[in-house]
């Protein structure tokens, strides 16, 4: 289970949604913009959609997989190749699939890529942390 790239997660529920309703754009559009209505303290409404539902979702475990990638093991080498694989699915999905162009599924890919770059980045830092190998001119 550490090698599965959690924002996986937050991918197959947007399909879900963009798939499952057998929907065209606005009918997703309009499926993750179907508010909770919350009454606040201060008398405003706050209306809290499915796309934010999915948005706050994908926070969270973004946030897991940035913890997941600072441990230095064989298993997290193909996390990360597992990362990649998500991005590129979700952007191939963006750029080419109708009803994934929302900005709902935009913020998920750009936690996709998020995931993939730092993820690498806190890997290769943590690892050169564990072999005591130090950047050239820091002290």
């Amino acid at each position: 289970m550490r090698s599965f790239p959690l924002l996986l997660i937050a991918v197959i529920l947007y399909n879900i949604v963009a798939f499952g309703t057998g929907a065209t754009h606005n009918d997703v559009y309009g499926t993750l913009n179907s508010a909770a209505t919350i009454h606040m303290f201060s008398g405003d409404e706050w209306h809290y959609s499915i796309g934010d539902f999915l948005v706050t979702i994908g926070l969270v475990l973004l946030f897991i997989e940035i913890v997941k990638a600072t441990r230095t093991s064989s298993r997290q080498i193909l996390n990360h190749g597992l990362s990649m694989l998500t991005f590129v699915v979700a952007l191939i999905e963006f750029i080419t699939l109708r009803g994934f162009a929302t900005s709902t599924f935009f913020l998920i890919l750009a936690m996709c890529m998020i995931d993939v770059v730092g993820g690498y980045t806190i890997s290769i830092i943590a690892a050169e942390h564990d072999l005591g190998i130090g950047r050239a001119g820091t002290d």
